[in-house]
């Protein structure tokens, strides 16, 4: 009997109609997943069950996610356990989320953080530019490029791309505009080949009629210029991408389950890990020094660009990180962000 701070966190009830985790573990299954991965999630997952008292799991919100972590590192776990134990936990409400048997999955915030945290471990897998190159073209799935080439090429948050509405994309594309059902941004229509990260939606903020299950992590609203290796993947991704379910015109809509719905960050996460894996860059079990995620996106994104710019608050600009100095590079856009951006964006393909 496994115990934590005291408690037993063995469930007597194994009911699948009262217990989520038992729904969860028994679909794990069916997904094919190994013996001792079901076993790992059903540890971790009564553990947090456990940690909730009479609270259940559907109520569980971030402060309960945070309290449960630190109750790990007073247990003595080591780093490398603790985060794989959240890895299980955020997996578990993302999948319960993307389902519809939880409302929203409390995790997201605290996995941003936990990896924000660690953007900058030396021991992480290092890829070249030749080697990403290579990695993107093999990427064929047009949804799939178009968010593998975007994170590749501005650093941005996985829930960032996925609030980005088409009014948020700059494209002098007639295939494009034929496809707009609202104008272009004010900010940006001066602008093309120009995309814009609105700093002000957070989980649950209702944006364009949609309340939105991700946030945007930034200091000041962002305007990233478009490359031409963006443009052509976003161009080729609209001309496949089905009507949005939302009036608010997601960018990326899901292919499956929910066809038409606004892309999550689990389901993005969960697009990245399907090409990772088939180029070796991704397993089951190992930690952000193997492993080949969205947030490793924006790691080589910030390497590679701060070893090109000479300014490094464009980078920081780019990626969100700063509110002190970002009126300067607002009113000043076109001469410190957009040029130094297009003369030193590493290119994927010859």
């Amino acid at each position: 009997m496994t115990k934590m701070a005291g408690k037993d966190f063995t469930r007597s009830s194994t009911d699948a109609t009262t217990d989520p985790i038992v729904t969860f573990i028994e679909e794990m299954k069916l997904y094919g997943r190994s013996e001792t991965t079901v076993d790992d999630y059903e540890t971790t997952l009564r553990q947090f069950d456990a940690h909730l008292g009479e609270a259940v799991l559907a109520d569980a919100d971030r402060i309960d996610c945070l309290r449960w972590i630190q109750g790990l590192r007073d247990d003595g776990y080591a780093p490398g356990s603790i985060r794989t134990k959240a890895v299980h936990l955020n997996r578990f409400y993302g999948y319960m989320a993307q389902v519809g048997t939880f409302d929203a999955n409390p995790m997201v915030v605290v996995m941003e953080e936990m990896s924000e945290k660690g953007d900058s471990s030396p021991t992480r897998r290092h890829v070249t530019v030749e080697q990403m190159s290579e990695f993107v073209d093999g990427v064929k799935h047009p949804l799939r490029r178009a968010l593998v080439t975007l994170l590749v090429k501005t650093g941005m948050r996985a829930g960032e791309a996925c609030n980005l509405d088409l009014r948020d994309v700059h494209l002098d594309d007639a295939g494009v505009r034929k496809h707009r059902s609202k104008p272009v941004r004010a900010a940006i229509r001066d602008h093309p080949g120009t995309l814009f990260v609105d700093s002000t939606i957070g989980v649950g903020s209702v944006v364009h009629g949609e309340k939105r299950v991700d946030g945007n992590k930034r200091h000041r609203d962002t305007r990233i210029p478009i490359d031409e290796e963006l443009r052509d993947a976003l161009v080729r991704w609209l001309s496949v991408r089905p009507d949005p379910v939302s009036d608010a015109d997601p960018l990326f809509v899901s292919l499956s389950r929910d066809y038409g719905e606004r892309l999550t960050s689990d389901a993005v996460r969960s697009h990245v890990r399907s090409v990772a894996e088939e180029w070796g860059w991704y397993a089951e079990g190992a930690g952000p020094e193997e492993n080949v995620t969205p947030h490793y996106f924006r790691h080589f994104f910030t390497t590679e660009m701060r070893n090109r710019v000479g300014d490094a608050y464009v980078v920081k600009y780019v990626r969100g990180d700063v509110g002190d100095v970002m009126d300067r590079y607002t009113h000043n856009w076109e001469e410190l962000v957009e040029a130094p951006y297009r003369n030193n964006i590493f290119r994927l393909q010859e």
